[in-house]
């Protein structure tokens, strides 16, 4: 990712945000449609139901995000885990939705509403809390979908980050300046 200097926690939690979604998405677009619905064993999820899972958590918690509990109601956090969208079109966007809800909730705030209450389960937190939990779910579940992408691609794996092997060529790149955006 590269680093655009800011001081603003909207700006710099909007670029976490967009970078983990592209990381994840990166990853995705390197399975094939039947790797997307492949499990290690019964107890773990496939990237589909991870994607589910986040599309349905960003949908209950960005929705009306400042007016109603982050935990809608009508939110059936078992069901997330079970029976994915069948097709990657159907997936991506229930993913997308998912992802504009909440960039539709965070994109119009200004600084003075990080302090605002918001409730999530019952509990208050302010918006800054509220964001913070959600920075810390999302890369956890982006990092599942790389990891399960790589171990079904194994030789075919495209790296992306610095290729093992290549850290010593792309610090030399950084210190002249050449390194690409990442």
């Amino acid at each position: 990712m590269a680093l655009k200097f800011t001081t603003s926690y909207l700006e710099d939690s909007l670029a976490l945000f967009r970078y983990y979604k592209k990381l994840a998405e990166s990853a995705i677009d390197q399975v094939s449609d039947e790797q997307l619905f492949t499990t290690l064993d019964e107890e773990m999820n496939s990237i589909a139901v991870i994607m589910k899972h986040m599309a349905g958590n960003m949908r209950s918690r960005w929705t009306d995000f400042l007016t109603t509990d982050g935990e809608k109601p009508d939110r059936n956090r078992d069901n997330e885990f079970v029976e994915p969208p069948a097709t990657r079109e159907a997936l991506m966007q229930l993913w997308n939705e998912g992802w504009n809800a909440m960039f539709t909730a965070l994109e119009p705030l200004t600084d003075a509403d990080l302090n605002r209450t918001v409730t999530i389960r019952g509990e208050a937190h302010s918006v800054m809390q509220a964001m913070n939990r959600q920075i810390a779910h999302y890369p956890y579940h982006c990092g599942q979908i790389v990891f399960l992408a790589k171990h079904l691609q194994h030789s075919n794996w495209r790296s992306l980050s610095v290729p093992r092997g290549q850290s010593a060529q792309f610090n030399s790149k950084v210190a002249a300046g050449e390194a690409s955006q990442r």
